[in-house]
């Protein structure tokens, strides 16, 4: 049976972790901007719903909307088996129909509903509600064509959902409601369990020195002098301990550990915090133990590194450990099951608990009330906690309601949802853990999706690259510790991160 390994003290008594109080950081401010707007003199329906007034909604007179995902495979039938039991139900108690297609991948999507919201020729018409992450959501807004939901909901159903989750969907941080909540991830830390348990036998590692992100660094380097030891007639073949799939995530949350925003965000306009010693620390935990061999980042997800055995284990999104193979193998007459085991996102020794807060949530497009309160009805019974809970529990999210936030409800759940994931209830108590410490997510600016690009590749392709460099100078007759020693220089760092800055200055422009 797999079982979680924890933090702390649950890694060594095997204890689970029982936890009935609500998640989420509390985003006090944005929160009451939001109450304040519902409860406005002239707000719509929310204003109406305080008052007692009657719905506009009809079931004699029903309304249909149209929504797009990215949802695909597996989350794409549990959200369309939902939408059908909400129109056989909810949906015909109040005159609502719901239809819903996938437009293909997150880009498709957002790339689809951006050409619509333009009326370029040969677009689609605009649907009634789309998933989108908050930069496009404030790319639509711009355009005029977001409508705002805090009137919709009461103060009492605001409430209900975790803070810092409503807080995400104020994208212009007036109080309003863009973005609705559905499902949503974070980062944990993903461990081969079974070929680490060899290495920490040997070693006397401990998982409990994954739990920062300088450990993590440290036990890299004894795993790489480990593996090197087993051959000791070949100098330099030690093999790489961890790998990362988002280094957009890893910059601005680490840097946000630490005390710095690198988008620092007032009003829409952003500008730079690129902090050199909170650089520099970042630095010399990816770039740094990059080169010398004890990370790597091959394949396009490092899921598909520790399916090779090439690495024992990753930092990817909570949704992805589905996805986190039973199974190493080597070469095409060798392989061996393994298991999984789960720990919370790594911090920095000195910094401030944070990790990304992600997951898409539906934005509606502004139209007449009666549509705008119909997608609003589907999405609060979608995110109703017996609803919510089953889709989150399909798809590998987590749902967005306090009271539905809970590792009771969630095992719970899980006896009953045919086909839930083993990996996702291993992996649910890091992904707690994590939400519980502290997740962000920067809001919108201009040059905003182009500044993230720019992160994603700046750090790991330059380390990729000169990792690359280094081998070849060992194999063309230098020691490992000559080919990579030109590489530790701060003079490469202080050129880096000239040229992140200049890069980053020209995306927001």
């Amino acid at each position: 049976m797999v079982a979680y390994r924890g933090p702390q003290a649950r890694l060594q008594n095997g204890g689970s972790m029982e936890r009935g109080k609500l998640f989420g950081a509390v985003a006090t401010f944005a929160l009451a901007g939001i109450l304040a707007c519902a409860g406005c003199a002239g707000g719509g329906q929310g204003a109406a719903l305080e008052a007692g007034k009657a719905s506009v909604l009809d079931p004699a007179d029903p309304v249909q909307v149209e929504l797009w995902t990215y949802y695909n495979g597996t989350q794409q039938q549990a959200f369309e088996d939902l939408v059908k039991e909400f129109n056989a139900g909810r949906g015909k108690d109040t005159g609502v129909v719901v239809t819903s297609s996938s437009q293909g991948g997150v880009n498709d999507l957002a790339a689809a509903v951006t050409d619509s919201a333009q009326e370029l020729v040969g677009s689609e018409a605009m649907p009634d509600a789309f998933l989108s992450y908050s930069d496009t959501a404030s790319v639509i807004d711009g355009l005029g064509r977001v409508a705002d939901l805090s009137a919709y909901l009461t103060d009492g159903e605001l409430a209900q959902y975790v803070d810092s989750f409503i807080e995400e969907g104020d994208i212009n941080g007036d109080g309003s409601l863009k973005v609705f909540p559905v499902g949503k991830s974070t980062e944990t830390l993903q461990v081969n369990l079974t070929d680490w348990q060899k290495f920490a036998d040997a070693t006397g590692s401990t998982l409990e020195e994954l739990s920062t992100i300088e450990g993590v660094t440290t036990v890299a380097q004894r795993y790489y002098e480990w593996t090197d030891a087993q051959t000791p007639d070949v100098t330099g073949d030690g093999r790489p301990f961890f790998g990362r799939d988002a280094m957009a995530n890893y910059l601005i949350t680490g840097s946000r550990q630490l005390g710095h925003d690198v988008f620092d965000i007032d009003g829409g306009v952003c500008t730079l915090d690129l902090d050199r010693a909170t650089m520099k620390k970042l630095w010399d935990n990816y770039y740094v133990p990059m080169v010398q061999g004890w990370f790597s980042a091959e394949g396009k997800f490092r899921s598909d590194a520790v399916k090779t055995g090439d690495l024992v284990c990753y930092v990817g999104s909570s949704s992805s450990v589905v996805y986190f193979p039973k199974t190493v193998t080597v070469d095409d007459n060798t392989s061996y099951p393994i298991e999984l085991a789960a720990l919370a996102n790594p911090t920095f020794k000195d910094g401030k608990p944070c990790a990304p807060q992600q997951g898409a949530g539906f934005v509606v497009t502004k139209s007449d009330e009666k549509k705008e309160a119909a997608c609003v009805e589907f999405l609060k019974w979608f995110t109703d906690k017996e609803q919510n809970t089953a889709f989150s529990i399909s798809a590998g999210y987590v749902p967005v309601k306090k009271d539905a936030l809970t590792l009771d409800n969630l095992q719970k759940a899980a006896e009953s949802v045919e086909g839930a994931s083993e990996n996702y209830l291993v992996n649910l108590p890091a992904t707690l853990d994590t939400i519980e410490a502290g997740v962000y997510v920067n809001p919108p600016f201009k040059g905003g999706v182009e500044a993230r690009a720019v992160l994603e590749k700046a750090l790991s392709d330059k380390a990729v690259a000169d990792r690359a460099a280094v081998m070849a100078a060992i194999e063309g007759g230098a020691t490992p510790e000559e080919a990579v020693a030109p590489y530790l220089e701060d003079a490469v760092f202080d050129s880096w991160l000239a040229d992140l800055t200049a890069s980053l200055e020209a995306a927001m422009a």
